[in-house]
């Protein structure tokens, strides 16, 4: 799938075009608007999962043929309807909550919230508030491995949000959960003949393994748990399946003891068979090769290997993705055009070349179905994980994306033939971008921090940039923040 972004500017620089784009079910929407625009977690469209509530005891059923508007009742479920508190004295008992309809529900809402300050639906808040018991917790994680559907872009997003925002799990929370998967790599072979069920316990996995640190992830990576997700990372798999093992093992090893838990079980001979689908045409595959490929470079080193960015060719690229203003969790190809976010955090990318007028095009490959947001940002830009500012007179225009969790895509700035060039006469950010050979490299994470811990820091210098000598003062009144500060101190 090939998504056009391209813009006019005219002298006068009045004039920008913000592109939005919200991938659902491989729907492309694209919304174009004048003046300011913002690209943040905003989602246009959404389905309802018409799940409905649990049948009433025969005593609940009793007592509310008695109070009027029975019908009402039963219609199903407005998931965005606000929760209730209490029971008046005239007021029907209410139905105990349908924790599976409650998850369809949020599945089907997430794709209404286009603003991070709106409240969250009545399904998450629910969903919240059971989660704050061992029981119910359990009830709601078990629920999303059950009914989160396969073929659903946002399932994956779904199981992250809710279980990022519920509370901790205690210890006997995590221990009664290991005990009903029971997961080994018997498990995983009998999961395969359920790709939803299996994909969806990956997932959960991953989440765990992300929202936990230290030694309560080292206790939940059990010897079967291990055995469970690398089992999973087998060809005969699905896709899917394979993709969020890998995840999964990739998060797990956030914790140090974990990574080499995870590394002497010689996972890397297994990431050299997916990694040959880094350029698969079937884009799910091509996911796997992308994660596979990072893995390697990354995480999991491979004794012998040569790490890609010393094999890349990238002298006929001038123009690339930005990787020294992101954040440690996106994850960018060694060739500098190709991003992905398995992050559960609203992750952003810019382009290395900016523009501030003329006609420029480029083209971008929508590798994932989900959510994410492809247009124009301006260097004042806040990457975070809100909406930030498209327009702006002060700086020029950078090519750039946010993505929701688990999405990819790749970038064309003309290194290679566009498929749908336009018909009018435009201008390429690699035709006019100049980039040093030792700006293309984007190093592995282990090279970066061996380079970082060769800086020496000189005891004078400013505790803000580390590059000059220190020459202003901290002092509890004058300025009210440390932005007003340096405003003043840069003039």
């Amino acid at each position: 799938m090939i998504v056009l972004a391209w813009i006019a500017f005219h002298a006068s620089r009045s004039l920008a075009r913000g592109f939005l784009l919200h991938f659902g079910r491989q729907t492309v929407h694209l919304n174009e608007q004048l003046g300011t625009s913002n690209m943040g977690n905003n989602c246009v469209c959404r389905e309802d999962s018409g799940a409905e509530d649990n049948v009433d005891s025969p005593g609940q059923q009793t007592e509310n043929r008695i109070a009027p508007a029975s019908e009402s009742r039963n219609r199903p479920r407005d998931p965005v309807r606000p929760p209730r508190r209490g029971r008046g004295p005239h007021e029907p008992r209410r139905k105990k909550p349908n924790v599976d309809g409650l998850v369809l529900d949020t599945l089907a809402v997430i794709r209404t919230l286009v603003d991070n300050d709106q409240e969250p639906p009545y399904s998450m808040i629910t969903l919240h508030e059971m989660a704050e018991t061992d029981n119910g917790w359990l009830d709601v994680v078990q629920s999303l491995i059950r009914v989160i559907p396969l073929e659903d872009p946002l399932g994956p997003a779904v199981i992250t949000l809710l279980l990022d925002e519920c509370p901790l799990p205690t210890k006997d929370a995590l221990q009664k959960l290991t005990e009903k998967l029971g997961l080994s790599g018997a498990t995983a072979i009998q999961d395969s003949s359920n790709p939803a069920k299996h994909r969806n316990t990956t997932a959960v996995l991953g989440c765990l393994a992300e929202k936990l640190a230290g030694p309560a992830s080292i206790s939940l990576l059990s010897p079967g748990i291990l055995e469970y997700l690398l089992e999973s990372l087998n060809f005969r798999f699905h896709p899917m399946v394979i993709l969020f093992a890998l995840i999964a093992l990739e998060k797990f090893s956030q914790t140090s003891e974990n990574k080499m838990t995870v590394s002497e079980s010689q996972i890397s001979d297994r990431l050299l068979l997916l990694e040959t689908w880094t350029n698969n045409g079937d884009f799910l595959k091509r996911q796997v090769g992308f994660c596979a490929q990072w893995s390697l470079d990354n995480l999991f080193l491979k004794e012998g290997r040569q790490l890609t960015y010393e094999k890349a060719d990238l002298t006929p690229i001038n123009a690339m993705l930005n990787s020294n203003d992101v954040s440690e969790y996106l994850k960018i190809s060694p060739y500098g055009l190709e991003a992905r976010c398995d992050a559960s955090s609203f992750e952003s990318v810019r382009c290395t070349f900016c523009v501030d007028s003329g006609v420029w095009y480029y083209e971008v490959t929508v590798i994932t179905s989900g959510v994410m947001q492809i247009g124009w940002a301006t260097k004042d830009s806040k990457f975070l994980n809100h909406p930030f500012t498209l327009f702006s007179r002060r700086s020029g225009f950078f090519a750039a994306a946010s993505f929701m969790s688990y999405q990819q895509c790749e970038f064309n700035f003309g290194a290679k033939p566009f498929k749908y060039p336009p018909a009018n006469k435009f201008s390429t950010f690699n035709e006019y971008a100049i980039l040093a050979p030792e700006e293309k490299v984007i190093l592995p994470r282990h090279r970066r921090l061996a380079l970082l811990k060769q800086v020496s820091i000189r005891e004078n210098c400013c505790t803000l940039c580390c590059d000059e000598v220190a020459d202003t003062e901290l002092k509890p009144c004058g300025h009210r923040s440390v932005t007003s500060l340096l405003k003043d101190h840069n003039g």
